[in-house]
Protein backbone atom coordinates (compact mmCIF):
# COMPACT_ATOMS: atom_id res chain seq x y z
CA UNK A 1 0.00 0.00 0.00
CA UNK A 2 1.14 3.45 -1.03
CA UNK A 3 1.28 6.59 1.54
CA UNK A 4 0.66 9.88 0.28
CA UNK A 5 1.73 12.35 2.71
CA UNK A 6 0.45 15.69 2.04
CA UNK A 7 3.09 18.23 3.72
CA UNK A 8 0.99 21.55 2.02
CA UNK A 9 -1.94 20.93 4.77
CA UNK A 10 -2.23 21.97 8.15
CA UNK A 11 -3.59 19.63 10.97
CA UNK A 12 -6.95 19.03 11.64
CA UNK A 13 -10.20 19.14 8.92
CA UNK A 14 -9.02 20.39 5.25
CA UNK A 15 -12.42 20.57 3.27
CA UNK A 16 -12.46 17.69 0.71
CA UNK A 17 -11.69 20.28 -2.39
CA UNK A 18 -8.40 21.13 -0.72
CA UNK A 19 -7.48 17.82 0.01
CA UNK A 20 -8.03 16.83 -3.62
CA UNK A 21 -6.23 20.26 -5.02
CA UNK A 22 -3.08 19.62 -2.34
CA UNK A 23 -2.68 15.80 -3.09
CA UNK A 24 -2.44 15.98 -6.39
CA UNK A 25 0.70 18.24 -6.25
CA UNK A 26 2.00 16.72 -3.85
CA UNK A 27 2.28 14.11 -6.13
CA UNK A 28 3.56 15.72 -8.72
CA UNK A 29 6.39 17.36 -6.02
CA UNK A 30 6.98 13.74 -5.26
CA UNK A 31 7.54 12.67 -8.85
CA UNK A 32 9.92 15.69 -9.18
CA UNK A 33 11.53 15.57 -6.07
CA UNK A 34 11.86 12.43 -5.42
CA UNK A 35 12.27 10.35 -9.05
CA UNK A 36 14.32 12.97 -10.29
CA UNK A 37 12.98 12.83 -13.98
CA UNK A 38 15.05 15.28 -15.61
CA UNK A 39 18.11 12.44 -15.11
CA UNK A 40 16.25 9.73 -16.23
CA UNK A 41 13.73 10.60 -19.31
CA UNK A 42 14.26 12.18 -22.45
CA UNK A 43 11.99 15.40 -21.90
CA UNK A 44 13.67 16.54 -26.05
CA UNK A 45 12.75 12.90 -27.08
CA UNK A 46 9.90 14.85 -29.29
CA UNK A 47 7.25 18.20 -29.02
CA UNK A 48 5.02 16.36 -26.43
CA UNK A 49 8.00 15.13 -24.50
CA UNK A 50 9.44 18.99 -24.48
CA UNK A 51 5.62 20.17 -23.76
CA UNK A 52 4.94 18.13 -20.76
CA UNK A 53 8.62 18.53 -18.89
CA UNK A 54 7.56 22.64 -19.32
CA UNK A 55 4.41 22.45 -17.78
CA UNK A 56 5.92 20.04 -15.15
CA UNK A 57 8.77 22.74 -14.41
CA UNK A 58 6.24 25.19 -14.62
CA UNK A 59 3.55 24.01 -12.75
CA UNK A 60 6.50 22.80 -9.71
CA UNK A 61 7.31 26.11 -9.40
CA UNK A 62 4.05 27.39 -9.01
CA UNK A 63 3.17 25.37 -6.30
CA UNK A 64 6.10 25.83 -5.16
CA UNK A 65 7.40 29.09 -4.77
CA UNK A 66 4.13 30.81 -6.36
CA UNK A 67 0.98 29.28 -4.32
CA UNK A 68 3.18 29.88 -0.84
CA UNK A 69 3.63 33.63 -1.55
CA UNK A 70 0.14 34.67 -1.49
CA UNK A 71 -0.36 37.30 1.26
CA UNK A 72 -3.57 38.14 2.74
CA UNK A 73 -4.57 42.14 3.08
CA UNK A 74 -5.77 40.98 6.72
CA UNK A 75 -2.00 40.15 7.46
CA UNK A 76 -0.82 43.42 7.49
CA UNK A 77 0.54 44.47 11.49
CA UNK A 78 -0.85 48.25 11.19
CA UNK A 79 -4.09 46.99 9.98
CA UNK A 80 -6.56 48.08 13.27
CA UNK A 81 -9.21 44.56 13.68
CA UNK A 82 -12.56 45.24 15.57
CA UNK A 83 -12.67 42.59 18.44
CA UNK A 84 -15.85 40.55 18.43
CA UNK A 85 -18.48 41.88 20.48
CA UNK A 86 -21.64 40.25 21.19
CA UNK A 87 -24.57 41.26 22.56
CA UNK A 88 -27.94 39.39 24.44
CA UNK A 89 -30.83 38.95 22.35
CA UNK A 90 -33.48 40.03 24.84
CA UNK A 91 -36.07 37.45 26.05
CA UNK A 92 -33.89 34.31 24.49
CA UNK A 93 -30.57 32.69 25.48
CA UNK A 94 -28.79 33.58 22.59
CA UNK A 95 -26.13 36.23 21.57
CA UNK A 96 -25.61 38.15 18.49
CA UNK A 97 -22.43 39.55 16.97
CA UNK A 98 -22.14 43.50 17.39
CA UNK A 99 -21.62 44.67 14.10
CA UNK A 100 -17.85 47.21 14.18
CA UNK A 101 -18.22 50.56 13.53
CA UNK A 102 -17.69 50.82 9.71
CA UNK A 103 -16.08 54.26 9.85
CA UNK A 104 -13.81 53.60 12.77
CA UNK A 105 -12.31 50.11 10.70
CA UNK A 106 -12.99 51.00 7.33
CA UNK A 107 -9.10 50.20 6.80
CA UNK A 108 -10.23 47.15 7.87
CA UNK A 109 -13.49 46.48 5.51
CA UNK A 110 -11.38 47.51 2.75
CA UNK A 111 -8.59 45.09 3.08
CA UNK A 112 -11.93 42.51 3.90
CA UNK A 113 -12.95 43.60 0.32
CA UNK A 114 -9.80 43.26 -1.30
CA UNK A 115 -8.96 39.82 0.23
CA UNK A 116 -12.53 38.48 -1.05
CA UNK A 117 -11.62 39.42 -4.48
CA UNK A 118 -8.29 38.19 -4.34
CA UNK A 119 -9.47 34.68 -2.84
CA UNK A 120 -11.60 34.64 -5.99
CA UNK A 121 -8.66 35.12 -7.89
CA UNK A 122 -6.62 32.42 -6.15
CA UNK A 123 -9.55 30.34 -6.85
CA UNK A 124 -9.80 30.67 -10.57
CA UNK A 125 -5.50 29.87 -10.27
CA UNK A 126 -5.80 26.84 -8.61
CA UNK A 127 -8.30 25.50 -10.83
CA UNK A 128 -6.70 26.56 -13.95
CA UNK A 129 -3.10 25.07 -12.75
CA UNK A 130 -5.11 21.88 -11.59
CA UNK A 131 -6.71 21.45 -15.07
CA UNK A 132 -2.85 21.76 -16.39
CA UNK A 133 -1.23 19.22 -14.27
CA UNK A 134 -4.54 16.86 -15.23
CA UNK A 135 -3.35 17.77 -18.75
CA UNK A 136 0.37 16.33 -18.03
CA UNK A 137 -0.71 13.12 -15.61
CA UNK A 138 0.27 10.60 -18.17
CA UNK A 139 3.76 11.46 -17.93
CA UNK A 140 4.01 11.72 -14.64
CA UNK A 141 6.04 8.17 -14.67
CA UNK A 142 9.32 7.40 -14.66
Amino acid sequence: MKLLKITTLDRGWSDRDEVLLHAAFQVLVDFVEREHPDRIIDWSADEMHRYAWKEIKSLYNWWKEIRPARRSPLDDKKLAVPAMRFKKVPGTDLTQAVEPDKNKYADYYRALKKLCRLEEKWCKEDQRNFHRLIEVRGHLWT
